[in-house]
């Protein structure tokens, strides 16, 4: 059982994918960190030795320190930032627990794809429909919760890729993009390390029936397809779009992990 100032590893799980999850931080030390190059989905590096830093990113929020073990490092470091009034926890076991206990983990390799540093800025086509929204959704919610996303003319983005060293998706001819039969986000699910994930998994089927209308694929993907032209239709900039989008995408998440075998009965209580 965790410390009072500690957080399980079934814990954090929880918390991760949704809009309450804590800042992440891996101060491993870099020796520990490359005998395993990889973040909990959500987190980002910072060396210990300069854990005041951190604390202009961490106002407003709780955050999550993270070792290899966590024992000392992890465990000083959340102590120093409660003493600046941050509300910080260490990760009982550190990612060694993460890992013996089989949970999802970012390589630090497909960082490289994604920019090689954190936090990350993407460009798409602009007036997004399906996969330009659920991809923005599942970097800010399992890679990089920082990541701020350009939508540009379709014509101009490889060129505003290379200008302002943005990482382009979901365009012809680039690394996160369609791949065969699969969209996207599958690509992203994929590479990110997330497709263990079941409810991650559910969802990436439900967002390519939609994004491929291939509608056979689950009941859920006709639905999603109308929502997300309901809302292209609903604003103009689309980045109020891809914030009401991601709201969309936070409860169907949560239905993939948590509602799946939830029914709805009328008259109430008739069991029917």
């Amino acid at each position: 059982m965790p410390s009072p100032t500690q957080i399980s590893v079934s814990q954090l799980s929880r918390l991760i994918g949704t809009p309450d999850a804590p800042a992440i931080i891996d101060i491993c030390i870099d020796d520990d960190f490359a005998l395993d190059p990889a973040l909990i989905p959500g987190a980002f590096r910072h060396p210990f030795t300069d854990i005041e830093a951190l604390l202009p990113r961490l106002a407003g929020h709780n955050a999550v320190i993270v070792c290899q073990k966590g024992r000392k490092i992890s465990e000083g470091a959340a102590a120093l930032l409660r003493t600046y009034g941050v509300a910080a926890e260490s990760l009982e076991g550190g990612m060694v627990a993460w890992r013996e206990a089989g949970m999802a983990a970012v390589p630090w390799s497909s960082l490289a794809h994604a920019g090689g540093q954190l936090p990350t800025l993407w460009v798409t086509r602009q007036r997004p429909k399906i996969d330009r929204i659920a991809c923005p959704w599942l970097i800010r919610r399992f890679v990089d919760p920082q990541a701020r996303f350009l939508f540009v003319a379709p014509s101009e983005v490889e060129a505003v890729a290379e200008k302002f060293a943005a990482i382009p998706f979901d365009v012809d001819g680039v690394f996160w993009s369609h791949r065969g039969d699969s969209c996207t986000f599958d690509t992203m699910v994929d590479e990110f390390g997330l497709g263990g994930e079941v409810a991650l998994a559910r969802l990436a089927t439900i967002v390519r029936g939609a994004d491929t209308n291939r509608h056979d694929l689950a009941p859920q993907c006709a639905g999603l397809l109308a929502m997300s032209v309901g809302l292209s239709r609903m604003y103009r900039d689309d980045l109020e779009q891809l914030k009401a989008g991601i709201a969309i995408y936070d409860a169907l998440y949560r239905w993939c992990r948590d509602g799946v075998d939830e029914g709805h009965d009328w008259p109430a209580g008739s069991g029917s």
